[in-house]
């Protein structure tokens, strides 16, 4: 972003861009009200959409990017993307960063062992056993795993109108998360992916991990010495496994003051000529597709776009109500409670269905709420 930033004002000098960095936790579940009225730009997650839509925080870029522009978008999503960032009509941010957990692997670790990569989830305990895997555990990431073993158990995380998931399913999912973290032990409840990429690129005691939000910097050899093999997730119950999309929506404030310049750097840093050139070069990794099957992009990053496009492609969106980030962010509690051995999994499932029902509830007063105030 700090590179588009840089070649946008070179382009309109008489326009500067600042940006300032959040921390990832903050980026995946802080409210973005405050930010709203602090920034002309923010780079955040699709789940925010609902509330910044019920709450009027964003620039609809439907009514200032040309519809053309906006096929395009469409056309090159990677996966849901470019979805996931419209709401009631509107399109709220632009797809500028694609992400979902794939796997990563060290094959010359996995050889010294006579390991070879895990394709299916028994084969993937065994090599946690083993002690080779490093798990994204911490609790966020955990929830991002529970959901799609819920999946993998044929439901699918917030499809009921009344619970999370169905609690047999729940419970079944909860339990072998519990499974594979208890492999891999304690120590990764406190890794995110980034902390589990830097201990698989600087070490030679981990292999593999199995699913943690893909990073195409640690696949290029000018950022790591030992860079990783990225590809596809193991099956479970016979079928390959749905991971949860994430990425990055860029959008612009309904409280700037430069709308215009913001909407049109938001449109210059989602082209296809900066996402597959100047983005990807500047350790970026591209919501547009085009810049995903280029052939040089893939030289750049040991093919590391074209071996998780299909994992992207089928990734599961999470809910955009009003109140799933107040969810997002206290549910990593309850999971971490379960996986420490402090509670069962029933009531586990007890507390995250809940805990669904009351923000669900939150969003439905929200609204009566609002709707009385403009009456």
């Amino acid at each position: 972003m700090v590179a588009t930033g840089q070649r946008f004002s070179e382009l309109n000098p008489h326009v500067q861009l600042r940006w300032e960095v959040r921390s990832l936790q903050a980026f995946a579940d802080q409210p973005i009200d405050v930010l709203a009225r602090q920034y002309d730009l923010l780079v955040l997650d699709h789940p925010s959409i609902g509330e910044a839509q019920a709450h009027g925080l964003l620039v609809p870029l439907d009514g200032y990017l040309p519809a053309d522009f906006l096929a395009d978008q469409a056309r090159n999503s990677v996966g849901r993307s470019h979805q996931s960032y419209q709401l009631e009509g509107h399109q709220w941010a632009l797809a500028t960063d694609a992400a979902t957990p794939v796997s990563a692997a060290r094959p010359d670790v996995l050889q010294r062992h006579g390991m070879q990569l895990p394709q299916s989830w028994d084969e993937l305990l065994e090599l946690a056993r083993a002690g080779l895997v490093a798990l994204a555990g911490l609790p966020l990431d955990g929830l991002m795993h529970f959901y799609t073993l819920c999946i993998s158990e044929g439901d699918e995380p917030f499809c009921h109108a009344t619970h999370l998931v169905e609690q047999e399913a729940g419970v079944n999912a909860l339990m072998a998360l519990k499974e594979l973290v208890d492999a891999c032990g304690g120590a990764c409840l406190d890794r995110n992916p980034i902390a589990v990429y830097e201990l698989l690129t600087r070490s030679e005691r981990h292999a593999y991990s199995p699913f943690a939000y893909g990073y195409s910097n640690y696949a290029r050899s000018s950022y790591v010495d030992r860079p990783l093999q990225f590809g596809g997730l193991v099956t479970r119950h016979g079928k390959r496994f749905t991971s949860t999309l994430g990425g990055a929506g860029l959008a612009v404030s309904a409280h700037s003051q430069q709308r215009e310049w913001a909407v049109r750097y938001a449109g210059f840093v989602a082209s296809a000529p900066v996402q597959s050139g100047l983005y990807v070069e500047n350790g970026g990794q591209p919501g547009h597709r085009s810049a995903w099957l280029d052939v040089h992009n893939n030289q750049l990053t040991n093919d590391f776009f074209v071996n998780t496009l299909p994992t992207l492609e089928q990734a599961y969106v999470r809910p955009r109500y009003s109140g799933y980030i107040r969810f997002q962010e206290q549910a990593p509690d309850i999971l971490r409670r379960f996986l420490g051995g402090a509670q069962t999994a029933l009531k586990t499932m007890q507390e995250l269905n809940a805990l669904d029902a009351q923000w669900r509830r939150g969003r439905i007063n929200e609204r009566l709420h609002l709707h009385g105030a403009m009456a």
